[in-house]
């Protein structure tokens, strides 16, 4: 018989806020961890921590949710057998580390220095290393961008940074040019820059 505590459920791709609806419409008790970030689902402040799953609770006397026939949901996560599950104190223990991450400006990608990456700026993109790792989504970037042929330093705005996949000894895994100095589309010194006064750049 399934223990009291709090059982994982998968669902299907974007669907956590449809099945946590059904759950709540139908009274069951459910934890979605959701944390605040920049880079939000549509409509909303926040994104699931874990995204594709849902932790429902049962009680000594309760039975778990059908949830295969409910909207939102693929089935429980089971290991060998046995449903996956959260403990009381565990889930309390997730709570705390959730807010923890609220407290601190949310769930995002934070680039660590000498780290290569693609700045996009409408359909413009460049590669550029991180110069300082940011403080918040919020505060702009140092970083050191390819700009008409030259390196020069410049802050861009968080949201205008991808992560660049690199190969462990550092290189892009992509070429950046088609052999006698043609850039390929997507990379190249293609970006429009503004001088501040302090001599600092920005992507435009």
């Amino acid at each position: 018989m399934n223990e009291p505590g709090w059982y994982l459920a998968r669902t299907k791709p974007m669907s956590e806020y449809v099945a946590a609806d059904s759950l709540a419409r139908r009274g069951y008790r459910l934890f979605l961890p959701l944390v605040k970030t920049p880079r939000p689902r549509a409509g909303r402040n926040d994104a699931p921590l874990f995204p594709g799953y849902i932790f429902v609770h049962r009680d000594i006397e309760e039975t778990l949710p059908p949830i295969g026939q409910m909207a939102g949901f693929i089935g429980w996560v089971e290991f060998d057998g046995s449903l996956a599950s959260l403990s009381d104190q565990a889930a309390e223990q997730l709570r705390e580390r959730v807010r923890a991450i609220d407290d601190v400006g949310g769930h995002w990608e934070r680039y660590k220095r000498g780290q290569q990456v693609k700045l996009v700026s409408g359909e413009i993109e460049s590669l550029a290393e991180i110069l300082e790792e940011p403080k918040s989504p919020h505060a702009p970037v140092q970083v050191l961008m390819s700009f008409m042929g030259r390196r020069v330093p410049a802050k861009v705005p968080w949201g205008q940074i991808q992560p660049l996949n690199i190969t462990p000894d550092n290189r892009p895994l992509s070429r950046r040019t088609r052999g006698r100095g043609r850039w390929i589309k997507g990379f190249g010194p293609r970006v429009s820059a503004v001088t501040t006064p302090r001599g600092e750049y920005l992507i435009t």
